[in-house]
C-alpha cells in the first residue's frame, strides 16, 4: 500500500537544503541616478569597510539613462547581498530612501550617496553607536574631527553653511549637520515616522529629525565625524531645483506642517506664472497694440503652459509626466483649466472695461486661474 502521508514541512524542508541564509544586520540604501561608473567601486569599498558585518546593499535607481540599474543587477548576479529597486515614472531622493528602507528587514539602515563623497570607513563606528543605543547616527562634516574637505566648492560650502543654520532653527542646535545625506537609523523607528515624511525633496534627514520631534517619537542622536570627499565620477545632482525644494521643505516644517511642501512649491510656480502672464499681456496690449481680450487669451495660454511645465519639473517631480503622457497631461490641463480661464478672462475684461487698468485687470484674472489650477493638479493631472 502506498504511503500518502505528507512530509513534515517544518523538518523536511529545512533538512533538504544545505544553504544557510544569514540575515543582514545592516542595509546600506543608495539612491542613484546616472551613477553607473560608481556602483561597482562603491560595493568593493563597502565590502572592505564592513568586513565581518552581515550587510546588504540596496540600490534604488530612478530609471537612469546610463543604465545604472543594469550595472547593479550584474553585481547582484555575482554577489548575493546586492539588490536593485528600479523605479519607473517617479523621481526624488527622499522617496527613493523611503522605499529602500521599507524594502529591508535589517534592523539598521544606512543612507549614503553613490559618488564616494561619503566615507564608508566610518560605517562600523556608526553601526556600533546605534547598537549601543543611538536611534539615529549622523555622518557629520561639522562635528569635531569632521571636515567639508575638498568635496565642495567655496560657493557650495557657503550655501551649505547657510542651509545648516536655517535647518538648526527647526532641527535643534544640538545637531551639527542636519543637512547631511549620510546617516544610519533604526529601521523600526524609521517605520514609525515614515507615514508623515514628505516624499518629495532631497533632504530626508532634516525631515526625519523634525517629524520625529514633533510627533513625540523619542530620538537619541549621535554624530560620527568624517571628511567629505570629492565626487569620484559623474555629475553633481545639486541644482536650483534642489534649492527651491529645500526652501519649500524648510518653510513647511517651520510652520509645523500646516502648509504642505507641494503647495508652497506650487505657489512659487504660480507667482512666476503671474509674472509671465503680465509680461506677455503688457507686451501684446501696450507694446504691440493687440486688443485686450486677445492679449489676455494669449497671456493666459502662455502662463498655463509655463505653469504646467514648471510644476511637472518641480512640484510633481516624483510623478513627472513623460512622452505621450506629457502631451496628454498638457492637453487635459488646457481643457480642465479652460473653466478657470473663462472666469479669468471674464473678470479681467470687466475690470478693464471699468477702469482701463491693464495691470490690475490682468492680475485679478491670473490670481483666479492660479487657485483653480492648484486643485486641478492635485486631483486630475498629477494624480498619485
Amino acid at each position: 500500500m502506498t504511503d500518502t502521508t505528507l512530509p513534515n514541512a517544518s523538518t523536511d524542508f529545512a533538512t533538504s537544503f544545505t544553504y544557510q541564509y544569514v540575515p543582514p544586520d545592516l542595509a546600506v540604501v543608495v539612491p542613484t541616478f546616472n551613477e553607473r561608473a560608481n556602483v561597482e567601486l562603491l560595493y568593493e569599498s563597502l565590502s572592505t569597510a564592513l568586513e565581518g558585518v552581515s550587510w546588504e546593499l540596496i540600490v534604488v535607481d530612478d530609471n537612469s539613462p546610463d543604465e545604472t540599474a543594469a550595472a547593479v543587477k550584474d553585481l547582484s548576479r555575482r554577489y548575493g547581498n546586492v539588490r536593485c529597486l528600479r523605479r519607473l515614472g517617479r523621481r526624488g531622493l527622499s522617496s527613493a530612501c523611503i522605499e529602500g528602507i521599507m524594502a529591508t528587514a535589517a534592523p539598521f539602515v544606512a543612507i549614503m550617496d553613490a559618488d564616494h563623497q561619503h566615507d564608508e570607513r566610518i560605517l562600523p563606528a556608526m553601526l556600533a553607536s546605534a547598537e549601543a543605543g543611538a536611534d539615529l547616527v549622523i555622518g557629520s562634516r561639522f562635528v569635531g574631527g569632521g571636515s567639508a574637505g575638498n568635496g565642495l566648492s567655496s560657493t557650495r560650502l557657503k550655501g551649505s553653511e547657510l542651509a545648516t543654520r536655517l535647518s538648526g532653527m527647526i532641527a535643534g542646535n544640538g545637531i551639527t549637520d542636519p543637512m547631511s545625506g549620510y546617516f544610519l537609523v533604526r529601521r523600526g523607528l524609521f517605520e514609525r515616522v515614515a507615514p508623515d515624511l514628505a516624499s518629495d525633496g532631497f533632504k530626508i534627514l532634516l525631515d526625519l529629525i523634525v517629524t520625529a520631534k514633533r510627533g513625540g517619537v523619542p530620538l537619541k542622536v549621535a554624530e560620527v565625524p568624517y571628511t567629505f570627499r570629492p565626487r569620484h565620477a559623474g555629475e553633481s545632482k545639486m541644482s536650483p531645483l534642489i534649492v527651491i525644494q529645500f526652501v519649500g521643505l524648510w518653510f513647511s516644517k517651520l510652520t509645523g506642517g500646516l502648509v504642505p511642501t507641494s503647495f508652497l512649491l506650487f505657489a512659487m510656480v504660480g507667482f512666476s506664472g503671474v509674472a509671465v502672464h503680465l509680461a506677455v499681456l503688457m507686451g501684446l496690449v501696450n507694446g504691440l497694440g493687440v486688443p485686450f481680450v486677445a492679449g489676455q487669451i494669449a497671456a493666459t495660454m502662455t502662463a498655463m503652459t509655463w505653469n504646467f511645465a514648471l510644476n511637472n519639473t518641480l512640484t510633481y517631480a516624483d510623478r513627472r509626466l513623460h512622452g505621450a503622457r506629457l502631451w496628454k497631461g498638457l492637453i487635459g490641463f488646457y481643457v480642465i483649466c479652460s473653466l478657470g480661464g473663462i472666469a479669468n478672462i471674464s473678470v479681467a475684461a470687466m475690470i478693464y472695461e471699468f477702469r482701463h487698468a491693464t495691470l490690475i485687470a490682468g492680475l485679478a484674472g491670473a490670481v483666479m486661474s492660479s487657485v483653480f489650477n492648484y486643485a486641478v493638479t492635485r486631483i486630475v493631472t498629477w494624480r498619485a
